[in-house]
C-alpha cells in the first residue's frame, strides 16, 4: 500500500508543478500591448496627443525611429499646440475606432515679421523653455514615460527636415499567475511525501523476508563483534555507525526541501494577494479651484530655466556682450547690465554685477494663466552668509526664453504665506482695487516718501521699522551732500529728485489676500554750478559720471541716475498692514550733462 501511496503523490506532484510552471512559461500571455503609427509627408513635427499615451493604462514606453536626429519632448497639451501653431504639423490622436490616427494640421498663426519685414522662422525645439523635459537621439530613441491625459509628446529631427515617420507606444499588460507559486509548493510536498512512503515501503519489504533455508553446516567458531570499531584489535566495522546512517537520509531528504524552494522562487505576481489594501490615512492639503488654469510652471521646469538663465548671463559678463545678455534679461535687470558693460569697457578695474544665482531654489511662486505673457517669481538661498535674492522671470510668447525682468537682495526676516509651486496664483492687474494700494501707483507713492519723508501723504501706508533702503538713501544722500560741501558749497549745490520707472510693475497674489509687488524707481543726482564762472569737475573718486558722458567737467554740471529694483509685500483693501519692504538693488543707470 505504500507504493500506491508513492506512486499516486508523485503522479499529483508531476500534475502540480508542472503546472504551476506552465502558468509562469507556455501559458502565460503578452506581457505588453503596442500601438504603431507611420506618420507620412514633410512636415517638420508631430504632435502625439495625451489621449492616444492613455489609451492603456501604465507607464508608456515610446519608441521613434527616423534618419539623423530625433527629438521629442513633452508639456502641457495647451502649451505644445500653441508652440506648433505657427507651422503646419501631424497630428496623432484616437480615431473613433479606438486606434491612433494621423492627420495633418495647418499653421493657425501669423509669426511677428523681423525688422526688415520677413517672417520670422520657426525655431527650434531643442532647448525651449517651455517643455517640461526633451530628449535627443540619432536614428532611434525609446524612452518610458508615465504621462496623464492633459500631456502631449512634439517629435521632430532639426526642426526643417521630416519628422521622424516610425513611432510606436508600448504598454505593460498585466499577467498574474497568483496559482503558479502554490502549486509548484504544493507539488513539492506531495513529491517529498512520495519519497518518503517510497522509502518506508521498500523498509517494510526488506523486513517482511520469510527464512532462508539453511546452508551446509560449517564449523563452529567464535562470534566476531564486528561493531565495535578498535584500532588496537585491528578490526574494521563493516557498516558505518548509526549516526552516519541518520546524516544520510537528512541529506536525502533535504533535496526535495532545496528543490520546493527553488522552484517556488517566484516573483510576487506568482502568489495570490490575500492581504487587504492599505487605504491611506487623510491628510490636509491645499485643494486648487477646477476653474484655476494651471501654474506657469513646474519646479524641476522653474531651475532649469534659472540654471540657463545664470549661464547664458555669466558667459555674456565675461564677454560684456550685451546682446547675448538680452537673449535672458529684459527691462531693469538688463539695463543695469547694459550700464555696467559700458563702464567696464572704459574704467579698468570696475567689477561686474554678481552673477545670476540659480540655485539653491528656496520659494517659487508660478502665475496661473494658460496664456502670454505669463510669470513666475523666485527666491534663490544665498551661499556663504550672503542674502537670499528674490527674481521675476516671465516668457512673452510660446517660442520665446524665459527672461529675468526683477532681481534684488532680500532685505527682511519675514516673507508673506505663499499658495504651493503646485497651485500658483494669479497676477494681479496694475490697476487693480483689491491692494491697499493698486500695483501701478506704487513706485510713485515710494518715490514720494524717499523725497519727503515722514511729510509725505503716503508715509503712513508703509513701515517705516526693517526698510533698509529708505534708511540707507537718507543716510547717502547726506554724505553726498556733505562731501559735496566741503569744496564746492560756495560755487554749486546739489540736489536730488525720485520718481517711478518705466518699467511696468509685477504683482503676484499671496495667500493673504495681499500681493508681492516688484517696482523700479529712479534716482537722480544733480550737481549744478551756482556761479556762472564756476564748472563741475569730476572727481577721481567718482569716473563714473566721466566714463558714461565723455567729459571730465561741464559749466552747466551732472546729473547721474540710479535704477532702484524695489519688492514689497501689499496687504488686501481693508488691511490695517502696513506695506512691507521686503528687498532691492540699486545701480547706476545713465549719466549726463546738464
Amino acid at each position: 500500500m505504500r507504493f500506491v501511496w508513492a506512486v499516486v503523490a508523485f503522479v499529483l506532484a508531476t500534475v502540480m508543478i508542472g503546472a504551476g510552471i506552465a502558468q509562469r512559461t507556455i501559458l502565460r500571455g503578452p506581457e505588453t500591448v503596442s500601438e504603431s503609427v507611420t506618420v507620412a509627408g514633410d512636415a517638420p513635427f508631430t504632435m502625439l496627443e495625451g489621449d492616444v499615451l492613455t489609451s492603456r493604462p501604465g507607464a508608456q514606453t515610446l519608441s521613434i525611429r527616423g534618419e539623423g536626429t530625433v527629438f521629442a519632448a513633452y508639456g502641457r497639451t495647451a502649451d505644445v499646440e500653441a508652440w506648433l501653431s505657427r507651422t503646419e504639423h501631424n497630428r496623432i490622436s484616437v480615431g473613433e475606432d479606438g486606434d491612433a490616427t494621423v492627420s495633418e494640421v495647418a499653421a493657425t498663426a501669423t509669426p511677428a515679421p523681423n525688422e526688415d519685414g520677413t517672417a520670422a522662422p520657426m525655431p527650434s525645439p531643442v532647448g525651449s523653455d517651455l517643455w517640461l523635459e526633451e530628449f535627443q537621439r540619432d536614428d532611434a530613441l525609446q524612452t518610458s514615460l508615465q504621462l496623464p491625459e492633459e500631456m502631449s509628446l512634439v517629435i521632430a529631427s532639426d526642426g526643417t527636415a521630416p519628422a521622424p515617420a516610425d513611432i510606436e507606444v508600448t504598454w505593460p499588460i498585466e499577467s498574474n499567475t497568483p496559482w503558479a507559486g502554490p502549486l509548484i509548493v504544493l507539488g513539492g510536498v506531495l513529491l517529498l511525501f512520495g519519497i518518503i512512503m517510497y522509502a518506508l515501503g521498500w523498509r517494510h519489504l526488506r523486513r517482511s523476508r520469510g527464512p532462508r533455508r539453511k546452508g551446509i553446516p560449517m564449523t563452529q567458531t567464535q562470534p566476531i563483534d564486528i561493531s565495535v570499531e578498535n584500532e588496537a584489535k585491528g578490526v574494521i566495522s563493516a557498516r558505518p555507525p548509526r549516526r552516519k546512517l541518520t546524516r544520510g537520509r537528512q541529506a536525502l531528504l533535504a533535496l526535495p526541501l532545496v528543490s520546493i524552494v527553488a522552484l517556488s522562487g517566484c516573483s510576487a505576481d506568482a502568489w495570490p494577494q490575500l492581504a487587504p489594501t492599505a487605504t491611506p490615512s487623510p491628510t490636509t492639503t491645499v485643494v486648487a479651484d477646477p476653474d484655476q488654469a494651471p501654474p506657469a510652471v513646474t519646479e524641476k521646469q522653474a531651475e532649469r530655466i534659472l540654471a540657463r538663465i545664470a549661464e547664458d548671463v555669466s558667459t555674456a559678463d565675461a564677454s560684456a556682450d550685451a546682446a547675448l545678455a538680452a537673449t535672458r534679461l529684459s527691462g531693469p535687470a538688463l539695463a543695469e547690465r547694459e550700464t555696467n558693460y559700458t563702464l567696464r569697457s572704459k574704467i579698468a578695474d570696475r567689477a561686474p554685477l554678481p552673477p545670476i544665482p540659480a540655485e539653491p531654489l528656496e520659494i517659487l511662486l508660478p502665475e496661473t494663466f494658460e496664456q502670454w505673457p505669463r510669470t513666475f517669481l523666485a527666491v534663490v538661498e544665498g551661499s556663504d552668509g550672503a542674502a537670499d535674492t528674490i527674481m521675476t522671470v516671465s516668457q512673452q510668447d510660446p517660442w520665446a526664453n524665459y527672461k529675468l525682468g526683477y532681481i534684488a537682495e532680500l532685505a527682511t526676516d519675514t516673507f508673506p504665506e505663499l499658495a504651493p509651486s503646485y497651485l500658483g496664483a494669479a497676477q494681479v492687474a496694475p490697476d487693480s482695487p483689491f491692494l491697499v494700494l493698486a500695483p501701478q501707483d506704487l513706485a510713485a507713492a515710494y518715490a514720494d516718501l524717499l523725497t519727503n519723508g515722514d511729510a509725505s501723504p503716503y508715509a503712513q501706508l508703509f513701515e517705516a521699522e526693517g526698510d533698509a533702503f529708505r534708511a540707507g538713501v537718507t543716510a547717502n544722500r547726506e554724505q553726498i551732500t556733505n562731501d559735496f560741501n566741503q569744496t564746492g558749497a560756495e560755487t554749486g549745490s546739489v540736489s536730488f529728485t525720485t520718481q517711478a520707472g518705466n518699467q511696468a510693475p509685477i504683482a503676484l497674489q499671496t495667500l493673504e489676500s495681499g500681493a508681492i509687488v516688484a517696482v523700479t524707481i529712479t534716482e537722480d543726482h544733480t550737481f549744478t554750478p551756482s556761479n556762472p564762472d564756476a564748472v563741475i569737475n569730476v572727481p577721481d573718486t567718482n569716473p563714473v559720471a566721466s566714463a558714461l558722458t565723455g567729459v571730465s567737467q561741464s559749466s552747466t554740471g551732472f546729473t547721474t541716475t540710479y535704477a532702484d529694483q524695489l519688492f514689497f509685500f501689499v496687504p488686501g483693501a481693508g488691511s490695517s498692514q502696513p506695506i512691507q519692504f521686503l528687498g532691492y538693488r540699486s545701480n547706476v543707470l545713465s549719466a549726463k550733462v546738464v
